[in-house]
C-alpha cells in the first residue's frame, strides 16, 4: 500500500464560524494505481491533495505514505518527502521565469539529489521540449509550459504524483492530448497517480474514480 487515509478531517475558520470541509475522508492506493478525484468547486478536493502533500496538517486521521503518517513529520521531513518521492503538478505552472527550460526541468531532480541526464533527455524528446531547452518560460505557449512543469515533476521519478486540475489553464484539446501524454509518463515511472479534475471525461481515463460531495468520498 503507497498511500492510506484513514478519517481525515479538516476545517477552517471563517467570521461566521468553523468550515468542515473534509468529514472523515478515507482511501487507499496502491503503487502505481491511477485515482482520479472529482467534485463540485469547493468541495474539497484541492485541500486533501495539500493534506496528501503535506503543505497543510488534518485536524485528526492518519494520512500514512508507504507507511509512515505524514501529519506527525516535521518540516524538514516533509520537504524532503516532496523532493525525491511525492510529486506535484498544479493548475498554476510555478515555473521558475529566470531559468531557461533545461534548467526548469533539471530544478527538482538536482535538488533531490537524482538528476539522471539521459532520463530528462528522453523526458525532453517524449514532452516535445527539444527545441524549446534555451528559451525561458514567458517564452513558451501555456501548453508548453505546462508540460514542462510535468517533466520537471517526473524528472526526480517520483512514487506518488500529485496533479491538481493541471489542465484547467488549456483548451481541451491541448489539455487532452497533455493527460494523455502524463498518464503515458506516469506510467513509465510506475508511480501513483492521483488526478484533481471536474472533467468526467478525463476522470474516465484512471483506474478509478472518486467523487467528493459535502465533505466525504462516494
Amino acid at each position: 500500500m503507497l498511500l492510506a487515509l484513514r478519517d481525515v478531517r479538516k476545517s477552517f475558520s471563517t467570521e461566521e464560524g468553523p468550515v468542515n470541509v473534509l468529514k472523515g475522508v478515507s482511501l487507499e492506493l496502491d503503487a502505481g494505481q491511477h485515482l482520479a478525484l472529482t467534485g463540485e468547486s469547493g468541495s474539497g478536493k484541492s485541500t486533501l491533495l495539500h493534506l496528501i502533500a503535506g503543505l497543510d496538517a488534518p485536524d485528526t486521521g492518519e494520512i500514512r505514505f508507504d507507511g509512515d503518517d505524514i501529519a506527525r513529520m516535521d518540516d524538514p521531513r516533509l520537504a524532503a518527502l516532496r523532493r525525491g518521492r511525492i510529486g506535484l503538478v498544479f493548475q498554476q505552472f510555478n515555473l521558475i521565469p529566470s531559468l531557461t527550460v533545461a534548467q526548469n526541468l533539471a530544478f527538482h531532480a538536482r535538488l533531490a539529489g537524482r538528476l539522471d541526464r539521459d532520463w530528462t533527455a528522453h523526458l525532453t524528446q517524449r514532452l516535445g521540449l527539444d527545441a524549446c531547452l534555451q528559451r525561458y518560460p514567458e517564452q513558451l505557449s501555456g501548453g508548453q509550459q505546462q508540460r514542462v512543469a510535468i517533466g520537471r515533476t517526473l524528472a526526480e521519478r517520483p512514487d506518488l504524483i500529485l496533479a491538481d486540475e493541471p489542465t484547467g489553464n488549456l483548451d481541451e484539446d491541448t489539455g487532452d492530448a497533455v493527460i494523455d501524454l502524463m498518464l503515458q509518463l506516469v506510467s513509465d515511472v510506475r508511480a501513483g497517480f492521483i488526478l484533481v479534475t471536474h472533467s468526467t471525461r478525463l476522470a474516465g481515463l484512471l483506474d478509478r474514480r472518486l467523487h467528493l460531495t459535502h465533505g466525504l468520498l462516494q
